[in-house]
């Protein structure tokens, strides 16, 4: 056994060098990433066009590779072009250089405005970055680096891919690239320098060219010529000589009275703050042979005046704080508020009239006692103290949050007709002002119907501005709740005292508006229905018609003078004593309920003898079918105006009867309780009427007529009612039977105005600030909106016009919603305030380069444009350079600027600071020492010997106060090397 366990206890191990180190992984995956993006092989296309890589579209695709258990994000950055013609690729010859090659030599696109910044060193249309996927990971180590490098040249070697290929490397802060592009033969390595001081020597062109020329180690004696392309970027930070044009608005004149109180309706606008803060200009020289232009530690040629190109851009500052866009926010932040109006005043305001309330024979009394003829002055002092007195016996006199100045101003506003002095005169004016004039049709006037608010001459719209100034200028949320809890008292004075709530359009609730606009609307329809109803009392004595009496007050009253018939105003007087005459009656008198059933068992001919009542007008057309006497018009009830939460309550009750036969029954009952009332209307007015009387009247398309030939041969017109109204148990037929003749003025109330009146200013009363800014939010985004396109109007923004346009689209569609989520409201006061900063900004160029005190309007013009173009494009470039109109005004700028800051002697300034670079500049005085030096150098040399191809050569070279960078391209010919 020993023996046979021998061979078991040798170990016996196979290496096998055949399997792939970890290494060798990683270059595969780069090889299968740049396979997969279809980056292998020869790629053709144009020559670069002038402007693309701004005016162009980047689009970048990324992937991720891992070196062991180190993560790399690999991504390919590429300018979207239109494909090449086939043809171009069969010209292209074996000697054809890759693109990026010949990119390298392209001076269509230096220095862009707005690129990658491996595109602005080098040049490049496409290239790939492979860096560490972690933000804090960083390739530091000089091995691992090498590593990277061999690993993309292998890659590149391997697949024939001819895009670019970079590593990134040191911290990312840093962006420190070095990368190789290989092609048939030819190779570049793209290296870079990143130091933090520069050494003096390459502070200029001169310095930079020997390095330029040292790095390519051209073994040729005559060098071939270096082309340059200089820029010199010059900051203009110091803006003193132009005052900020936005002025604050003047508190103490709103509260004085000074301005106005129609200075609530407005809401401000404007930047507070400068939100231009930096200006750059950037002086070009784009096409420089090397020995034309002297630039070294001496004397410098590099004069900004002289520049051919200019270029300049804006720095806006970083969130401007703007007058509308605080008003916005402020407001809605109301919306997350929690208290209630007693815990933000102390106790209700209402206690002690809750206190009297609560006293029984007080409350019986009030009921009993006549109601005063007389109508008391409505004035705004009489409006505001009943709230503000018993404010004051919980608090101090002077603690309530708005003083009587700013409340008296702001009434003033709401209420326009409280300014009167006469009853008379309000209440001629009251039909003015509730909205007797058709609407403008404008399209922002209509603008309320998109986002649910309120139309801008409308109550609500303007108490929405007022509680908007006053959250934010007088007493936060306080003021709101103090200015809230007088309007639902002025609301309950005027229900009280049958005043119309003015800025208010006639008629039912306006389901296009908010709620709390439908609320109002609802209140004013009740004061109407109670004011027709008062009036209707007091004329009863003086004999009048009984059209002022019913439902409909102006229907009634334009057609009083048509039924002359004294029985009118017989049987108006006979029940001119009663209390619950005008629409009260539960029920009719025992009489007419004889009559009525009467009319049921003995038909018309004992129905005859009932006195008409109730009519409007002879209808003119039509004849009652069995008497043949005329068919009246009867004067009918107004059907009862609904706001939308009662629709919706009553469409669930509806809803809640369920399927059943008897709750289909009772659905119908309340569904026909307006037809019913019309019916006994019509039964009223045309004693010995039939239903198919009312069905010719009512809905003449349920009832058909034929022509037929009767016996004797002649045609006659016959008519029967429509299938549906012969349907058993019809509800039309069931309800023709049950009406009894009843006018309208002794039915039961369709619409108990009353008791919607107290729903009403119940509703109001409970509000809390945060409940208010949410009803009123809509109509403040509307004023907003209507603010912005107001100011837009004066400085016509091409991109202003399409951010508005955005933000009333997408407002329309979130405001439609009941409850809007925060997030989508937070995003369209963002678009506005965004809109509001470029208008800003629009206007303080316009004052710093003085668009509108130039005097020749072709000048203005242009002026105007450059403006414009600087608030839309990353550069604008400047016709004329130095020599233009902006070009001059920039340099008159810089010459401002330069004269400020001259407050020590010119000795001791040029002493302290005097570098180098001031000393070697003439022009120091006119502008500031280059804040960014960018110089890139090019040529095509053979390299590495003096028999090689003819390569491109590139260097970029930019130095600013913080640090100094060159970023190399250089190329060799491989094919012997």
């Amino acid at each position: 056994m020993a023996a046979d366990s021998e061979p078991e206890s040798e170990v016996f191990e196979i290496t096998d060098f055949t399997t792939a180190s970890e290494w060798e992984r990683f270059i595969s995956k780069i090889e299968e990433v740049l396979n997969d993006w279809k980056l292998i092989g020869i790629s053709s296309s144009k020559p670069l066009e002038k402007g693309i890589f701004t005016t162009g579209t980047w689009e970048e695709k990324s992937d991720e590779i891992s070196f062991a258990d180190f993560k790399f994000s690999v991504t390919h950055h590429y300018l979207v072009q239109e494909p090449s013609d086939k043809d171009g690729k069969e010209e292209l010859g074996e000697d054809a250089l890759p693109l990026p090659m010949q990119d390298l030599l392209c001076m269509n696109n230096d220095f862009p405005p707005r690129a990658h910044c491996l595109v602005r060193w080098y040049g490049l249309r496409e290239f790939v970055v492979i860096a560490p996927a972690a933000n804090n990971d960083a390739v530091v180590s000089e091995s691992k680096c090498n590593l990277l490098l061999s690993s993309i040249s292998i890659a590149l070697g391997n697949t024939g891919c001819q895009v670019p290929l970079f590593v990134q490397i040191h911290h990312k802060w840093r962006r420190m690239y070095v990368g190789e592009c290989q092609g048939p033969g030819v190779r570049t390595d793209f290296e870079m320098v990143h130091l933090r001081k520069v050494p003096s020597q390459y502070t200029h062109l001169s310095g930079l060219l020997d390095i330029f020329k040292t790095k390519i180690g051209c073994p040729l004696t005559p060098l071939p010529p270096v082309s340059m392309a200089i820029r010199l970027t010059f900051v203009l930070q110091d803006w003193q000589q132009y005052f900020w044009p936005q002025q604050p608005p003047d508190i103490d004149a709103l509260v004085g009275g000074e301005v106005g109180g129609l200075e609530f309706g407005k809401l401000p606008f404007g930047a507070c703050e400068d939100p231009i803060s930096e200006l750059h200009l950037a002086t070009t020289w784009p096409h420089l042979a090397e020995g034309i232009i002297v630039d070294n530690d001496v004397y410098s040629d590099l004069d900004p005046l002289q520049a051919p190109q200019w270029s300049v851009r804006v720095r806006k500052a970083d969130n401007p704080q703007c007058l509308l866009g605080d008003f916005l926010t402020e407001f809605f932040k109301l919306c997350r508020r929690k208290e209630s109006t007693d815990e933000i005043l102390g106790r209700s305001a209402f206690d002690e009239e809750g206190k009297e309330v609560a006293d029984i024979t007080h409350a019986l009394s009030k009921l009993t006692e006549p109601a005063p003829v007389p109508i008391p002055k409505l004035s705004v002092t009489n409006m505001v103290h009943s709230a503000k007195k018993k404010i004051r016996k919980h608090r101090g006199v002077d603690e309530s949050p708005l003083n009587n100045d700013v409340l008296n101003t702001i009434l003033l506003f709401l209420f326009p007709d409280a300014a009167d002095k006469l009853a008379d005169v309000f209440e001629s004016r009251a039909s003015t002002s509730a909205g007797n004039n058709p609407p403008p049709e404008n399209e922002d006037y209509n603008l309320f119907s998109h986002f649910k608010s309120a139309p801008s001459d409308s109550l609500t719209y303007k108490l929405a501005l007022c509680l908007c100034m006053i959250n934010f200028y007088h007493g936060g949320v306080k003021g709101v709740a103090h200015l809230w809890q007088e309007f639902v008292l002025e609301m309950r004075y005027r229900w009280e005292n049958n005043y119309l709530i003015p800025g208010l359009a006639n008629g039912s609730p306006d389901l296009r508006c908010c709620l709390l606009h439908q609320k109002l609307q609802m209140l004013n329809c009740c004061i109407e229905r109670k004011k027709a109803r008062d009036e209707g009392k007091r004329g009863s004595m003086s004999d009048r018609s009984p059209g002022g009496a019913s439902g409909d007050g102006a229907k009634g009253g334009d057609h009083s003078g048509e039924n002359p018939e004294k029985e009118f105003g017989k049987s108006w007087e006979s029940w001119s004593d009663s209390e619950e005459e005008f629409f009260e009656c539960l029920s009719d008198t025992e009489d007419l309920k004889g009559n009525g059933q009467e009319n049921g068992k003995k038909g018309a001919k004992e129905s005859v003898n009932l006195k008409p009542e109730g009519r409007l007008h002879p209808h003119g057309k039509l004849m009652l079918l069995h008497p043949g006497e005329p068919l009246y018009v009867p004067i009918t009830q107004e059907p009862a105006p609904m706001t939308e939460d009662l629709l919706e309550e009553q469409s669930e009750v509806l809803a809640k009867l369920g399927t059943s036969a008897e709750g289909a029954h009772l659905r119908a009952r309340m569904q026909s309780a307006c037809l019913l009332s019309d019916m006994e209307s019509f039964k009223a007015a045309n004693p010995g009427c039939c239903l198919e009387d009312f069905v010719r009247w009512y809905s003449p398309r349920d009832y058909i007529e034929e022509e037929v030939v009767d016996e004797k041969g002649n045609k006659v017109i016959r008519g029967e009612l429509s299938a549906r109204m012969k349907i058993p148990s019809n509800m039309w037929v069931e309800a023709w039977e049950t009406a009894k003749p009843v006018p309208a003025r002794r039915q039961k109330r369709l619409f108990d105005d009353t008791r919607e009146a107290e729903k009403v200013l119940h509703y109001l009363a409970v509000q809390k600030p945060a409940d208010l800014a949410r009803h009123l939010l809509p109509c403040i985004i509307h004023a907003a909106v209507l603010k912005v396109k107001e100011e837009e109007a004066l400085e016509d923004i091409s991109s202003v016009k399409k951010i508005i346009k955005q933000i009333v689209s997408h407002s329309s569609k979130v405001l439609r919603f009941p409850s809007p989520e925060d997030k989508k409201l937070e995003e369209i006061i963002a678009q506005i305030m965004s809109v509001e900063a470029i208008i800003a900004r629009a206007r303080s160029l316009k004052a710093k380069f003085g668009v509108e005190k130039c005097e020749n309007e072709e000048e203005k013009e242009d002026l105007q444009r450059f403006v414009n173009s600087l608030l839309e494009q990353p550069e604008v470039p400047v016709v004329g350079a130095g020599r233009g109109p902006a070009g001059s005004i920039i340099h008159k700028l810089f010459v401002n600027a330069q004269r400020v800051p001259a407050v020590p002697p010119l000795e001791e300034e040029l002493r302290r600071s005097g570098s180098q670079e001031e000393r070697r500049q003439g022009v120091q005085s006119e502008f500031p020492p280059p804040t960014g030096r960018e110089v890139i150098l090019r040529t095509s040399v053979p390299r590495p010997a003096p028999y090689s191809k003819a390569l491109p050569q590139r260097m970029y070279s930019v130095l600013t106060r913080e640090d100094f960078r060159l970023a190399g391209a250089f190329s060799a010919d491989t094919t012997f090397f």
